[in-house]
Parts: C-alpha cells; sequence; structure tokens
C-alpha cells in the first residue's frame, strides 16, 4: 500500500474514536474513570479481541486488558494509560480542553500526546490490519487508570496475572521525534520520588513590623530549598547526583548520539534564562534532578496583609536515573539539609518509583532500532537509553522479564500536562507507519 493512502485511512480510523478523548478521565479528582474504562472495554470488543477484562481486585482504578490473535505466534504487550492531567489554567486553552479540536495540521485536546492519543493510533492501526488481512503477530493491551498519580497499583495487577500478560517484548506508551525532528526509540524511564517540604517558625502568623527579630518561615524554607543547588542550578545533594560511568561504550555513543538542539529546546519550553547545563544529552539520560514544583506560605491573595508567614510549604520531585531508589534518595535530602544547618525542613513522602533501563544488546531493542532506522534513515532517528519522563516501566520489566521500548506521536511543541496539548497529524501518520512495518516485520 502506498504512504499517502495509509495516511489517509489511519487518520480516518483516528476520528471514530475521538470519544474517548471526550471523556475526562482525571485519576487525582476520581472523575470519569468508570465511564472511561468501560468505554475502552466496548471499543475493544467491537474491533475484535478474543478476550477484554476489567481488573479491579486491587480496589484500584481498573486495568482494561484486551487480547488479540495474530499470524504469528509473537506477542507484543502494549501499556498505555486513560486517565489524564487536570485542564486548568482553563482559561489559557484555545478551545475546549476535552473537544478534540484540529487545526493547522495539530490536534489540541488533553491527553493529544499524554496518552489517549498514543492509544487512539494504536486503535487505528487495529482497524486497519482488520481490514487488511488480519494482524501479523499476537498483541495484548495492558491500559490502566493511575498513571498520573503514580501507577500505585500496577505492580500488583501484574503480579496477579502474570499468566495473561506473558509477551515476548513490550511496547510502551509513547514517545515523540525529538528538537533535531529525528525519530525517538526509548528504551526506558528515569524513577521519581515526590514528597513536600515544610518548616514552622512561630504558631501564628505574626506582624510583619516584627520582621527586625522574628523569623519568617517562607524564607526559612527558601534559603533551605535553595541550599540543595548551586549558583547554576546543578543538585548539591551527596550520593545523589550520578555520571554516564556506568555506561558501556554503546551506551556511551547512543547518548552523545542525542545532539540535543539547545536553541529549539529553548524555544519550544519558552526558556528566557540560560540552560543550566552545556551537555543536554547526558543530563536527561544520565543525571537526576530535582525540582521545587510548588511554594505556599502566608497571604496569597490580592491587596496587602503586611504579616510574617509562621507557616510555609513547599511541593517537590527528583527524577531518578535507574538504579537509584526512591525512599533512599528522599533519605538523602532529608539528611543534606539537616547537614545544611536546616534540620527543621520536614520532608514528608507522598510517593516513588524507579526508573528502569532495556538492556541496548537485546535482539528486539536493536530490531526496533534498525526498523526505525529504515524508514527514517540512520540520522532521522535517535535511541534514548531511557526517558527523563517517570513510569512504571519498572514494574514490567522486571516482573515480567522482557524488553521494552517505545516511540510515539509526540514532539518538542506539545506541550505536555499545559495547556492546548496537542500533536502533529505528521508525526501521528509516521508513528502509525513505523508501527505497522514494525509489527510485519516482527511476525
Amino acid at each position: 500500500m502506498e504512504r499517502q493512502e495509509f495516511d489517509e485511512i489511519i487518520l480516518k480510523n483516528a476520528e471514530s474514536f475521538f470519544d474517548y478523548f471526550r471523556l475526562a478521565c482525571i485519576a487525582v479528582r476520581n472523575e470519569k474513570v468508570d465511564e472511561t474504562s468501560a468505554f475502552l472495554e466496548k471499543t475493544f470488543e467491537k474491533l475484535g479481541a478474543k478476550k477484554v477484562e476489567q481488573w479491579r481486585e486491587e480496589g484500584a482504578n481498573p486495568v482494561v486488558f484486551a487480547e488479540f490473535s495474530g499470524k504469528s505466534k509473537e506477542t507484543i504487550l502494549f501499556y498505555n494509560h486513560y486517565d489524564v492531567q487536570p485542564p486548568e489554567p482553563v482559561e489559557e486553552w484555545n478551545s475546549d480542553p476535552f473537544e478534540p479540536t484540529i487545526e493547522d495540521e495539530r490536534l489540541i485536546v488533553r491527553g493529544a500526546c499524554d496518552d489517549k492519543g498514543e492509544l487512539v493510533m494504536r486503535l487505528a492501526l487495529l482497524k486497519y490490519f482488520n481490514e487488511h488481512g488480519g494482524l501479523p503477530v499476537n498483541v495484548k493491551f495492558f491500559v490502566e487508570g493511575e498513571e498520573e498519580v503514580g501507577s500505585p497499583n500496577v505492580e500488583k495487577y501484574i503480579q496477579a496475572h502474570l499468566d495473561e500478560l506473558k509477551c515476548d517484548a513490550c511496547i510502551w506508551e509513547g514517545g515523540q521525534k525529538d528538537a533535531n525532528e529525528r525519530f525517538e526509540i526509548v528504551g526506558g524511564l528515569k524513577g521519581i520520588v515526590a514528597f513536600e517540604a515544610e518548616v514552622k517558625t512561630s504558631n501564628d502568623d505574626l506582624h510583619s513590623s516584627k520582621s527586625c527579630y522574628a523569623p519568617n518561615a517562607a524564607v526559612r524554607l527558601t534559603k533551605g530549598l535553595a541550599s540543595l543547588f548551586d549558583d547554576s542550578g546543578k543538585i548539591l545533594v551527596e550520593g545523589l547526583n550520578l555520571t554516564e560511568d556506568s555506561l558501556d561504550r554503546t551506551e556511551r555513543a547512543l547518548v552523545k548520539k542525542m545532539r540535543c538542539n539547545q536553541k529549539e529546546l529553548k524555544e519550544n519550553d519558552g526558556i528566557i534564562e540560560d540552560l543550566i547545563t552545556d551537555d543536554v544529552s547526558s543530563a536527561l539520560v544520565c543525571e537526576p534532578s530535582l525540582s521545587i514544583n510548588g511554594l505556599s506560605a502566608g497571604y496569597e491573595a490580592d491587596g496587602i496583609k503586611t504579616i510574617i508567614p509562621g507557616f510555609a510549604k513547599a511541593k517537590l520531585d527528583c527524577r531518578l536515573v535507574p538504579g537509584q531508589d526512591p525512599e533512599e534518595s528522599f533519605e538523602k535530602i532529608q539528611a543534606q539539609l539537616e547537614k545544611n544547618g536546616y534540620p527543621d525542613i520536614r520532608l514528608t513522602y507522598l510517593t516513588g518509583q524507579p526508573g528502569y533501563r532495556s538492556d541496548v544488546h537485546s535482539p528486539f531493542v536493536k530490531m526496533v532500532l534498525k526498523q526505525a532506522e529504515e524508514i527514517f534513515g540512520a540520522d532521522g532517528t535517535s535511541y534514548v537509553l531511557n526517558s527523563p519522563i517517570a513510569g512504571p516501566a519498572y514494574a514490567f520489566g522486571r516482573n515480567l522479564k522482557v524488553p521494552i521500548a517505545g516511540f510515539g506521536i509526540g514532539y518538542p511543541g506539545q506541550k505536555m500536562h499545559a495547556p492546548n496539548e496537542n500533536i502533529r497529524l505528521s508525526d501521528f501518520c509516521d508513528a502509525a507507519w513505523y508501527l505497522k512495518c514494525l509489527l510485519e516485520k516482527y511476525r
């Protein structure tokens, strides 16, 4: 089949699943969970799955499992999630956040890239195969509803359904083209630990005239958190920083080949200050990161209220390199604050996930990369050892013991988690064509 004809079919197929975007399933608010999982169950049934189930025995948001028969004995497992981020601030959207809108050859909607659009691409390809000779391999789907709150029950579900999830390889939820327009193959994910920091300097807020002698909780907290970074923004936590020294020659070469386009990155992200590193590729793959997500203290409403905050709080997360333990990393940050003279700043652990990295020497990983190079060219393809984004890949890798690779429909301007989240239709088609060719090659 000619590529142009395929693109037309896949885009038309995708439109038949646009009701999926309209279901505002937000796990953090427990909204539309049952409606969305039921929609997926019916969708898989209509597409001809030989088995569709909702797994609920762990008491969490249901996992939708589906299984399809192909023409060979090989089995691919797809991981996706059906929950999305809240749309706020809604006023910054140019259209309804949950109404699929096509503008300038882009699909704009919450979940366009993370992660509903990725599943829609796979569903559109399933429909294509149904109408063009059938699936070349067996495929299974594991679609969860808690990824945006840390996937706290995924490993329990996997361990309870090991037989149903048996496969030869796992294809992860998605990916993107990089700032150099190269199609990325991703072999894993960073880990994460999310936590809160708080400090109390007085039982109540005080009149600001007392600033000449009274401590300020907001100042105390911000100074303490600032002590965890050097002037450029690099992390100063003993035992937390790692380098790429643990990588073998092949892995180091792959990191070097990434050649992140710093100018494009700044433009796409809207960064107006200098980047905090000259080696973005190594930082994304081989270094942990520590982020202050938000700060709260004192009076924050309109107008004036002259006080000294007696209490201050912050939310933070740390992205971890595969091999770093979330709880141990959390303890190192608390220990560093105490060493820096801030024992009164107490941290509260919220959630954490370890990272995961596939073996780049795996035959499946090699085949995935080779197929990408055949379609997009060696210079048009980039292999990323692990994405800086977190997710439960570790649970699949260590329990199913299969290689994992991710790729998808995104691009640097996709505005993931932000207003006007979007994908380019051309990238949607490129990823679908690549997946079609990969499944045909794998049988």
